[in-house]
């Protein structure tokens, strides 16, 4: 005795099986693109990090002769982005925009990098993702 309702059923597994596999190849994907696009955020923010504190080290001599040490390293604007453009030319790190700005004791950098991630022309579009950190430093001098 044969059953037709079965032969009429036959094979319609697949595509639901090809379906389960293309999602499961998909997030597969995107967790080593997310990955990846974590890795260099980490990267971008030790850079930052890093231009902050030397940032931060950079005294105004000017100041510091004029009125004296306080409790906190007087801080320029000038002094601050010369030694941030000197920690990024040392490292070789490659940015491709950074900024830093002072309140005249706590310097703030932000930088910016546009990086190719893993499967990025999947997830993406084939455009680059843009990476951006802040850091903030204060160097505190003994009273």
């Amino acid at each position: 005795m044969r059953n037709d309702r079965t032969d009429s059923e036959r094979g319609s597994t697949l595509p639901f099986v090809l379906v389960c596999w293309l999602v499961a190849a998909l997030m597969v994907l995107g967790a080593i693109a997310a990955s990846d696009a974590f890795l260099e955020q980490q990267e971008v923010q030790a850079v930052c990090d890093g231009a902050a504190l030397a940032a931060a080290n950079q005294a105004d001599e000017a100041a510091i002769y004029a009125g004296g040490l306080g409790a906190e390293l007087p801080l320029t604007r000038a002094t601050a982005q010369a030694a941030v453009a000197d920690q990024l030319g040392a490292g070789g790190t490659a940015l491709d925009a950074w900024s830093a700005e002072t309140d005249g004791a706590e310097v703030t950098v932000r930088c910016t990098r546009f990086v190719d991630i893993a499967f990025g022309w999947l997830f993406l579009g084939g455009e680059q993702l843009e990476r951006t950190a802040t850091a903030s430093a204060r160097a505190p001098t003994l009273g």
